[in-house]
């Protein structure tokens, strides 16, 4: 299992992952897609994950998911872990798992790699929590 400390974006991500649920946002149609923006986090870190149809009605937040060969990409600007066409996402318990929300991976601004074309690099912190569900108090 990766830490979400750990997640860079990529296009060709393998990410292996567990974390909390912790908050949704309303469920939106993307053509005729369901999706729906959530917060998850674990012990190191928070990042924004994106549900697609059924996974929009699956989760709820307290949910522990396993991803399987996820991936943390842009869509439509913003950076997300999401499981993507190849990936799964799973329930796996409730409530018992410890978490950070900050740093939160998708408010970081990352750069092309100067060494590496395909990897990335992190520039700057745009903001340590995510802006879109704000601290929990």
């Amino acid at each position: 299992m990766m830490a979400l400390k750990d997640i860079v974006p990529a296009a060709l991500n393998v990410i292996n992952a567990q974390f909390v649920l912790l908050d949704k946002a309303k469920i939106t149609m993307e053509g005729q897609q369901k999706t729906c923006l959530a917060l998850v986090a674990d012990e190191t870190a928070a990042v924004h994950f994106q549900l697609w149809g059924t996974e929009c009605d699956a989760f709820e937040p307290g949910d522990i998911i396993r991803l399987t060969n996820g991936i943390f990409s842009y869509n439509r600007n913003n950076l997300v872990l999401r499981a993507g066409k190849r990936g799964k996402v799973v329930k796996v318990g409730e409530f018992t798992l410890a978490f950070v929300e900050t740093p939160n991976m998708s408010e970081i601004r990352w750069s092309p790699d100067p060494n590496n074309s395909k990897k990335f690099i992190q520039e700057s912190v745009i903001s340590p929590y995510s802006r879109i569900f704000p601290p929990m108090p």
